[in-house]
């Protein structure tokens, strides 16, 4: 075998044993937090859901609901603070509705608003996971600024109200973290 295939597979064989997960899952159950986990996310999709079945205007969206697990189960995480879910869910969705609303409901707009997206909640500091997929959402759906308001302002701002309330309720528990 030459030199050049055997760095080669040593440089191979160096990224692959990457993926070995050598590590210990740091992940702890707890019966209260998922008691909180569970009441927090109820009571605030419930919420939302109301109030779509009593306004007929859509309050919910499918990333509310990964936003309260982040909110009520890791709600110490930068990406649990307020800024983070409101701001996270708001910039991403209009980059959303922009991208829309220029260019229309194609592959590459999906994969563009995401991206864009993604460069903007990091650089703002607002990254929240879930709100990455809300581009995704907008374009499909078609839909227009109104909806920047409800459900996304309003949905997301009612997560972070319902955070406030139920997690301060625990006395180990301070949220949130930071505003700014």
């Amino acid at each position: 075998m030459n030199r050049t295939a055997t760095k080669t597979g040593h440089v191979m064989h160096r990224y692959i044993s990457k993926m070995a997960g050598r590590g210990n899952n740091p992940s702890t159950v707890d019966i209260k937090d998922m008691l909180t986990v569970v009441i927090g996310g109820t009571v605030t999709i419930g919420i939302l859901l109301s109030l779509t079945g009593f306004t007929e205007t859509l309050w919910i969206m499918a990333p509310f609901g990964a936003s309260c697990l982040l909110v009520f189960g890791a709600w110490q995480v930068p990406y649990s603070q307020p800024r983070n879910v409101i701001g996270g869910h708001l910039l991403s969705s209009a980059i959303g509705i922009a991208v829309h609303a220029l260019f229309g409901y194609y592959a590459w707009t999906l994969a563009l608003a995401v991206c864009v997206s993604l460069i903007v909640v990091m650089l703002t500091k607002t990254t929240h996971p879930p709100a990455a997929a809300n581009p995704i959402i907008i374009i499909a759906g078609g839909y227009s600024w109104q909806y920047l308001v409800t459900p996304v302002l309003i949905g997301s701002v009612t997560i972070v109200i319902m955070g406030l309330i139920i997690n301060n309720l625990r006395s180990n528990r301070a949220y949130p973290t930071y505003w700014h």
